[in-house]
């Protein structure tokens, strides 16, 4: 017979019903109840800190974790919370041994196996981060959050036979429910002679600015019509993508229209089977509107003529992104030793994060402020269109830049640099001839890349001015 759980446990037993439903703060609650009738209740100290850490609270969630951990040293899944909040700090060796203690409890886990390859990944022990994933696959082959970390692994080494397959792995759950609603089947490389196909959101902007250029490889292989759905402040700019008959935002109704099928954008390099020496990249495939150009290259030449070199900067991303605190500058300060470099002329393509940094930029670095008039992507191609140069941190700006044709040097970390801009190069085959890469000696080291920026920028800035306008 089962005894009746003590008051303790049953607070426990609530708060973990309450945690599985998504009501946070009454499960806080209820654990704090069950520590406050048993305050030696290690599980409770365990859940307690995971929820602490959720909502931002480092230093109580990892008291809690080692409460909770001192009490029982045999909650391995609390290890494991531990070693990702401590990663989350860069506080690597302490990570390792928490990630190790949980595999020694828990050596069948794979969600333990993977946290510690995504830590070896960070100190670029890719070989042995590669070892871990698939450790955790060996354990559990469906296991998709090892699948996606090893894609991004196996992307940044231009491994990209298996990486577009395991990249597939992301966001599972949001595409099964687009699949419920959509009335087609998804696309995975289909003949598509005389069929329509349906080209579906993924989650960033700089993300559909680079994918974006599959709909005409997708049409110059027989698809009668292709239908782009894209972020709200794409719309006007992706109308300029050749190969695509109808863009909707996201924000609006799709018609009754029947496709035959639909993909992800993301999706489509996996089906197209693109490896490094085949990746589609006709540049320029997005283009400024031709009269948007002209208005700003009135305004320009009206307000701000002279023989300088046009020079556009972005120094933050989306403060969302994951990895937003070590690929975004601190301040447009940063690029102060820029204003030192002469026959330039900086303009600000900041919008959102760090956008008031340009109204009020440091005394050596003046900027010109015009993003007050930039609505959406399609304004900023206009502007850049008449820019000679951009130098963008790894956001949005940066494939912009690219698509449109406009020179760009993009401002790489060293720490978890994404995927995309592969390993050690000072190019993207994704925008030859236009994109030149700076990377960070060392984890936080924006220093060094400045001052490189700002030596190439004098050889730049001596250099003949070329025609500006519609590319």
């Amino acid at each position: 017979m089962n005894s009746e759980p003590t008051p303790a446990e049953a607070f426990f037993l609530e708060g973990n019903r309450l945690l599985a439903a998504s009501e946070c703060r009454a499960a806080e609650a209820c654990f704090r109840e069950a520590l406050a009738l048993a305050p030696d209740f290690a599980e409770a100290h365990a859940n307690l800190g995971m929820l602490l850490d959720q909502e931002g609270m480092a230093a109580e969630a990892e008291r809690r974790y080692r409460l909770a951990l001192a009490l029982n040293p045999r909650l391995g899944h609390t290890h494991s919370n531990l070693g990702v909040l401590l990663a989350n700090q860069k506080r690597f060796e302490e990570a390792e041994s928490a990630y190790l203690s949980a595999i020694e409890l828990e050596p069948d886990s794979p969600a333990a196996w993977s946290n510690l390859g995504v830590l070896q990944a960070c100190r670029k022990q890719e070989r042995e981060a590669e070892e871990s994933y698939r450790t955790a696959l060996r354990l559990d082959p469906d296991y998709h959050r090892a699948s996606f970390n090893l894609s991004y692994l196996l992307l940044r080494q231009g491994r990209f036979d298996e990486g577009w397959s395991l990249l597939e792995s992301r966001n599972r759950r949001w595409f099964a429910r687009l699949e419920e609603h959509l009335p087609c089947p998804r696309w995975r490389g289909e003949d598509l002679q005389g069929r329509s196909l349906l080209i579906g959101l993924e989650a960033g902007h700089g993300d559909m600015i680079q994918f974006c250029r599959y709909a005409p490889l997708l049409k110059d292989r027989g698809a009668a019509r292709i239908t782009l759905v894209c972020h709200v402040a794409l719309k006007d700019l992706l109308k300029t993508l050749d190969g695509v008959d109808t863009v909707i935002s996201f924000d609006e109704i799709l018609p009754d229209d029947a496709w035959d099928f639909w993909t992800p954008a993301m999706s489509i390099p996996c089906y197209c089977r693109t490896r490094l020496d085949s990746i589609p990249a006709r540049i320029p495939y997005l283009h400024a509107d031709p009269g948007m150009a002209e208005q700003w290259a009135a305004l320009l030449e009206r307000e701000w003529a002279g023989p300088e070199m046009r020079i556009g900067l972005a120094w933050k991303g989306n403060p969302h992104f994951e990895n937003d605190g070590d690929r975004s500058l601190p301040y447009l300060k940063t690029l102060e030793p820029l204003g030192g470099v002469a026959g330039v002329r900086f303009f600000s393509l900041q919008k959102g994060a760090g956008e008031e940094e340009a109204a009020h930029p440091p005394a050596g670095l003046p900027v010109v402020d015009l993003m007050r008039h930039i609505a959406g992507f399609a304004d900023t191609a206009a502007l850049v269109a008449n820019l000679d140069l951009v130098i963008t941190v790894d956001t949005a700006v940066a494939h912009l830049a690219g698509a449109l044709g406009t020179e760009c040097w993009v401002l790489l970390p060293e720490y978890r640099t994404d995927w995309r801009w592969l390993t050690d190069r000072t190019d993207s085959p994704w925008y030859p001839g236009v994109m030149r890469l700076f990377r960070q000696p060392r984890v936080g080291d924006w220093e060094t890349v400045v001052a490189e920026v700002g030596e190439a920028l004098r050889f730049f800035a001596a250099r003949p001015r070329s025609p500006r306008g519609t590319r």
